[in-house]
């Protein structure tokens, strides 16, 4: 999702860019006045709220203004992303932005800043009155409007700096000029945009091969936990030497060694689309790390798959492989088969169904050949591509 924050002062040419924006990236426009006045146009509860606060004479509240823009983004699922104008005004509203954000699972992308000379600005406006006939848009006023915009939102901007995500644009251009300007740092913010996806199945639905492949075929950095784990018992590392007593013990690797040797995976890859996760999440829990580790990383997950295959023939693959090189501790009996499908039944299910209710889950079917469902998976992540752009 693309999230952008056009700012300016009064006269930079934001309305005009707005429109640029709305268009060229299919961008859902949320301005906190044009909310307002729909919400008290439709008499919705927040909108009769935020009329009694106009009506005596105040100021609306930040609580109602959040309230409504969180309505407006829950309420368009199929946006590509959001262009925010007149939000964040303030500091305290960069924190709560920041927060709603977090809550919605997405980010600010950027903030765009016009930069025009407070006499350019002056001079804009009162060539706009003559054509207007706005009665706001006299000197003493539009001098008001730019010292508060000042005074409030200049620390918006060094909020947004201290992020790095803060860009700024001579307004003084000829419009065609800032266009390409914005267009320049939209291609660089998306292009810095990953792919992440996390890969689904029951033990014996190929969702380690299938995602091996995947991997390959896209530039993306596989991420399974098992090889892991057993690469660091291969190299004689601290952490290696750590989980062979656990696995001679008998005991279960925690999410502390986990996690770190992802997030050192995460720090040390470089120039690759994305990554695709097998193995980890597995448990509600994992999921909560895995969506704190890549929103530490200014990452989120892209698209969660789910490799769906029939219990029978799921049995049957496990029991063909047990006869292979490839067969794994699980594979060795149709009891012990039949009880790490249902320990998948009873841990990953409900990661599952959280994600549904976070991400799109997309079902894939497992029946068939290799290729056929990987052809199928191609459909899905070449898709997913084309709306990160």
């Amino acid at each position: 999702m693309l999230n952008v924050a056009l700012f300016g002062p009064p006269g930079a040419g934001k309305g005009t860019q707005s429109e640029f924006l709305i268009k060229e990236y299919k961008l859902y426009y949320i301005s906190t006045g044009e909310l307002l006045r729909k919400e008290i146009a439709n008499r919705t509860k927040l909108g009769l709220e935020a009329k009694n606060v106009i009506e005596a004479g105040g100021l609306v509240s930040d609580e109602i203004i959040v309230q409504i823009i969180e309505n407006t983004i829950t309420g368009n699922p199929d946006s590509r992303g959001f262009l925010f104008d007149g939000f964040p005004r303030t500091y305290i509203q960069a924190y709560i932005l920041e927060g709603l954000m977090i809550k919605l699972n997405t980010s600010l992308s950027c903030l765009i800043s016009l930069e025009v000379p407070e006499e350019v600005s002056v001079q804009r406006l009162l060539n706009r009155a003559k054509i207007s006939g706005r009665s706001d848009d006299n000197e003493i006023v539009i001098r008001n409007r730019l010292k508060e915009y000042r005074e409030k939102t200049m620390p918006v901007l060094n909020f947004y700096k201290e992020k790095g995500i803060c860009h700024e644009i001579d307004g003084t251009q000829s419009i065609e000029d800032v266009r390409e300007e914005i267009r320049k740092i939209i291609k660089e913010v998306l292009s810095k945009r990953l792919l992440n996806i996390v890969i689904f199945g029951y033990p014996g639905s190929g969702r380690g091969s299938q995602g091996k492949a995947l991997a390959e075929k896209y530039n993306l950095e596989y991420v399974a936990t098992g090889p892991m784990l057993d690469a660091e018992i291969k190299n004689n590392s601290a952490i290696g030497r750590k989980i062979k007593e656990l696995y001679e013990s008998g005991q279960l690797v925690p999410d502390e060694i986990v996690v770190q040797l992802i997030e050192k995976k995460i720090s040390s890859t470089k120039d690759v689309k994305g990554f695709i996760f097998k193995g980890f999440p597995r448990t509600l829990v994992q999921s909560y790390i895995l969506d704190g580790l890549l929103k530490k990383h200014g990452s989120s997950i892209s698209l969660v798959i789910d490799i769906e295959v029939p219990t029978l023939e799921l049995i049957s693959r496990l029991d063909a492989r047990s006869r292979t090189d490839r067969c794994m501790p699980y594979d060795t009996s149709t009891e012990k088969i039949v009880k790490r499908l249902q320990e998948h039944e009873k841990k990953t299910i409900p990661v599952i169904e959280k994600y549904k209710q976070m991400h799109d889950v997309v079902n894939i079917n497992g029946e068939g050949t290799f290729e056929e469902v990987f052809l199928r998976l191609c459909e899905v992540i070449e898709e997913k591509f084309k709306n990160l752009k």
